[in-house]
């Protein structure tokens, strides 16, 4: 059974997520970050580092297969996940939409809300940034599954980053919780304003050379803008 949770991780306001493959990095996260992202797909024992792991801050587990961006093989993916869920530090987990229109993913879904696990339902686009109307679409169809609905696309200008920001703010104006943000050097700057327009999320690492996604601030960095534009 999912056990009863450390640490609860609503996303009712702005969570800065300090993400990585080592669990053995949590200490030097604590005074900026307000959880974790444990990149199970980067790790080289992430169940066994799970089991480990006695850090105060709240886990948000990521399995990214590599057809989103991530190294994880699709053999075992999900159940890599399920198998997280028993872990009290963890709080939240991330699911792709993609796999969850693929049929995959309903019944860790389930079990993860069952236990009170939040679950980030994840889309992502290395290649561009989608029309509005995709846009808007995508974050949509997220949020009908997840309690959170991310989206990370790539901007080339910034009118990429304007679609972007526009549809951030529509959905939190309607009450959605969602993450967003543009990846790559167009877009960077978006990870500290799209909070400002009601992203729940943001992402960085402790290490800046050991980014996990394009354009990320290092911890440190992505705070104290956030903090600065609220």
């Amino acid at each position: 059974m999912v056990g009863t949770r450390d640490a609860a991780l609503a996303f009712d306001e702005f969570t800065l997520a300090a993400a990585t493959a080592d669990l053995a990095e949590e200490p030097a996260a604590r005074e900026h970050a307000d959880c974790v992202e444990f990149r199970m797909d980067l790790a080289a024992e992430p169940l066994a580092a799970l089991e480990d792991y006695d850090g105060e801050l709240p886990l948000l587990v990521t399995n990214r297969p590599a057809w989103e961006g991530g190294e994880a093989d699709d053999d075992g993916r999900i159940e890599q996940l399920d198998r997280a869920l028993d872990h009290d530090a963890v709080a939240a987990i991330d699911v792709e939409l993609a796999a969850l229109a693929d049929g995959e993913g309903h019944d860790l879904v389930e079990r993860a809300t069952r236990g009170g696990i939040s679950v980030v339902v994840s889309t992502h686009d290395f290649e561009g940034t989608p029309p509005r109307a995709e846009l808007d679409r995508l974050l949509t169809r997220a949020a009908e599954v997840g309690d959170v609905a991310k989206l990370a696309v790539t901007a080339h200008d910034r009118d990429d980053t304007l679609a972007l920001l526009a549809v951030t703010r529509a959905h939190a104006k309607r009450g959605t919780r969602v993450a967003t943000m543009a990846m790559g050097e167009a877009g960077r700057h978006t990870r500290a304003l799209a909070p400002v327009y009601g992203s729940r999320i943001g992402y960085a690492p402790v290490d800046p050379d050991r980014a996990t996604a394009p354009g990320q601030y290092d911890l440190r960095t992505l705070r104290e803008l956030v903090d600065a534009l609220q």
